[in-house]
C-alpha cells in the first residue's frame, strides 16, 4: 500500500508534469491567431508545387497530390510548437524565481542534466529550419531546389548532433546505450558519432509532415510515450519538458484538423525530429526509438526503396510516389483515413516501446 508522502510525491510529480502542458496549450492557443495572422498577410506558402523528386525526376504524380499554387496553405506553423515550448520554459523558471514558494518553485522544469540540451537544440533546430522555410516561401519552392539544399540542412543536424553526443560524453558522463534486457553496451568514444548517426536518420522520417494532422499527431504520440517512459524513471523534468512539448503540438493539431490553416514544415520537424532523439537518449531508452518512432522509420525506409528500386530497376518504382503515406493516397485512400490510421498505428507503436521500456 502507498504511504501518504509517496502518494504526495507522486501528486506533486504529476503537478510539475501536467500543469506546465496545460499552460503551453495556453500559450499556443492564444499566440496562434496572430501568427496565422501574418502567415497569410505575409503569403507564406510555396509558390509552386513539388516540381522534381529527390533523384531529379519530374514528380508528375506528387504535383497533383500537394497543388500548392491552389491550396495556398503557409508553412511555418512550427514556429506556435517551439514558441509555445519556449515561452512556457521562460514563464515558468520566472515564476519560480519571482514567487520562490515551495509549490511553484517545482513547477520549473528547466535543469542542467535533464532539459538544458534538449531545449537548446529544439530552439536552434527550429530557427535554421525557419531560415529555410523564408528561403523556400520566397523563392521556388521544389523538392531540391528552394530553401536550404539537403547537405546544408544535414551538415546542420550534423554539427547540432556532434554538439549533442560531447554533451553527453563529457557533461552527463554517458558513453552507452542500454539494451533492452540485456544491460548496458559501452561505446567509448565510438557514442559521440553513433548519436549524430542516430540523430539524422530520425531527422530524415520528418518528411511525414504534409498531409493535415498527421504529423502533428505522431509526434504527440512519439513524445508522450517518452513522457511516460521519463516519469517512469523519476526524470521528472524531463517529462514535463516532453509534456510542454505535447501540448504545443496539440495547438498544431487542433488548427491542422482538415483543412489544415498551416503545416509544420522545416522549422517544425527539424526542431521536433532532433529533440526527439536527444530525449530519446536522456531516458537511456534509444534502443526503443525505432519501435516508437517507427512511423518515422517507415517513411525513410520507403524513400530509400524508391530510389535504390528506380536505380536498381531501370526506373522501375516500388510505390506509386514515395513516402508511403503519399503512395496511399495516390492509391485512392482520403487523407483523412491515411492520417487516422497512422495516428492508431502511432499509438500501437509507442504501447510497444513503453511495455518495453518498463519491463527492461
Amino acid at each position: 500500500m502507498i504511504s501518504p508522502i509517496e502518494l504526495h510525491s507522486t501528486i506533486n510529480d504529476a503537478v510539475k508534469i501536467f500543469i506546465p502542458a496545460v499552460v503551453a496549450f495556453i500559450i499556443g492557443m492564444s499566440i496562434t491567431p496572430l501568427v496565422s495572422h501574418y502567415l497569410y498577410k505575409w503569403q507564406l506558402w510555396k509558390k509552386t508545387s513539388v516540381e522534381k523528386t529527390i533523384d531529379g525526376r519530374e514528380a508528375t504524380i506528387s504535383n497533383k497530390l500537394h497543388n500548392d499554387e491552389v491550396r495556398k496553405t503557409p508553412r511555418m506553423g512550427g514556429v506556435i510548437v517551439w514558441g509555445s515550448v519556449a515561452l512556457t520554459t521562460i514563464l515558468m523558471a520566472l515564476v519560480a524565481y519571482i514567487l520562490p514558494s515551495e509549490t511553484l518553485v517545482k513547477l520549473s522544469f528547466l535543469s542542467r542534466n535533464q532539459t538544458w540540451l534538449p531545449l537548446f537544440t529544439l530552439i536552434v533546430a527550429s530557427i535554421v529550419g525557419l531560415l529555410d522555410d523564408a528561403l523556400v516561401v520566397g523563392g521556388k519552392g521544389t523538392f531540391v531546389g528552394g530553401g536550404l539544399s539537403l547537405k546544408k540542412r544535414l551538415a546542420v543536424v550534423f554539427c547540432l548532433a556532434i554538439v549533442g553526443g560531447l554533451w553527453f560524453y563529457f557533461k552527463l558522463g554517458t558513453s552507452g546505450i542500454h539494451i533492452p534486457f540485456d544491460g548496458t553496451l559501452s561505446l567509448g568514444y565510438a557514442f559521440i558519432p553513433f548519436f549524430a548517426l542516430v540523430m539524422l536518420a530520425v531527422y530524415s522520417g520528418g518528411i511525414i509532415d504534409g498531409v493535415d494532422g498527421l504529423a502533428g499527431g505522431v509526434f504527440i504520440v512519439m513524445f508522450t510515450a517518452y513522457a511516460v517512459i521519463a516519469y517512469a524513471q523519476n526524470q521528472i523534468d524531463l517529462a514535463a519538458f516532453s509534456m510542454v512539448i505535447v501540448g504545443s503540438l496539440l495547438v498544431f493539431l487542433w488548427f491542422n484538423i482538415p483543412p489544415a490553416r498551416f503545416f509544420l514544415s522545416e522549422t517544425g520537424t527539424m526542431g521536433l525530429t532532433t529533440t526527439l532523439t536527444v530525449i530519446a537518449f536522456l531516458t537511456g531508452q534509444v534502443f526503443l526509438l525505432p519501435i516508437i518512432a517507427f512511423p518515422l522509420v517507415l517513411t525513410t525506409a520507403s524513400v530509400i526503396i524508391q530510389l535504390v528500386s528506380k536505380k536498381m530497376r531501370n526506373g522501375k518504382k516500388v510505390f506509386l510516389v514515395a513516402p508511403i503515406h503519399n503512395h496511399f493516397i495516390a492509391a485512392g485512400w482520403p487523407a483523412y483515413k491515411v492520417t487516422m490510421r497512422y495516428w492508431i498505428f502511432s499509438a500501437m507503436c509507442a504501447v510497444i516501446g513503453i511495455v518495453l521500456a518498463l519491463i527492461s
